[in-house]
């Protein structure tokens, strides 16, 4: 399992090499394999509102702490150590739904005004019961559509241009075939996909589904 190691950063503030960090940076969610996370939709903070995820190791990788705010109009995505990777924010735009993801660096830099991802409700698209569909698009360059999310009551999918499942997230199941409660659910995140970004995505299905 790629594990995520906060103390690198220590190793990239030395480097002069800008270029090389955002490299690391952006593979340094990346695995080669199909990697299965947990997602406890609680804080660790006094248990409030927020989200804590765990590797299949058990060890915790990414936090949401909104202390005691629900429905807030702007969440950061944290690593286990408390290093901001993506803060997301409501656009509150009048009946479309809209949502703006800004990507910070390992030098604790985002930029103010151009979201790295932008998440939009498709308004005209066929869907079933309880299903919504949303696209992302990244860098905010362009209209193309690099992934899209179907939302469901209790699953998520995304998929990316051509179709195809990147990752997936329902409620956990133990061992043993018994369904978790609905704050305990399982992401799975296929190879070669930013795993954080995906998390960021998530993120925000949580925001819509008013459970951070």
């Amino acid at each position: 399992m790629a594990k995520v190691h906060p103390n690198k950063s220590n190793y990239l503030s030395t480097t002069s090499s800008s270029s090389f960090s955002s490299i690391i940076s952006s593979n340094f969610y990346v695995s080669p394999r199909r990697e299965t996370f947990t997602l406890w939709m609680k804080s660790l903070v006094y248990h409030g509102n927020g989200c804590t995820v765990y590797n299949s190791n058990g060890q915790i990788v990414y936090r949401i702490d909104n202390y005691n705010i629900k429905r807030s109009k702007e969440v950061h995505l944290m690593d286990r150590n408390g290093k901001v990777l993506f803060s997301i924010r409501n656009r509150k735009v009048p009946v479309f739904g809209h949502w703006d993801g800004y990507k910070w660096s390992y030098d604790g830099v985002t930029s103010k005004e151009m979201p790295w991802f932008q998440v939009k409700k498709i308004h005209n698209a066929l869907r079933g019961e309880n299903v919504n569909y949303y696209s992302v698009i990244l860098r905010c360059n362009s209209e193309a559509s690099c992934y899209n999310i179907i939302l469901a009551t209790k699953s998520i999918k995304i998929v990316n241009q051509h179709g195809r499942l990147v990752a997936e997230v329902k409620q956990k199941q133990a061992n043993s075939g018994v369904l978790l409660g609905d704050d305990v659910l399982t992401l799975m995140v296929e190879p070669h996909v930013d795993q954080s970004l995906i998390m960021a995505l998530v993120t925000v299905c949580g925001l819509i589904h008013h459970k951070i």
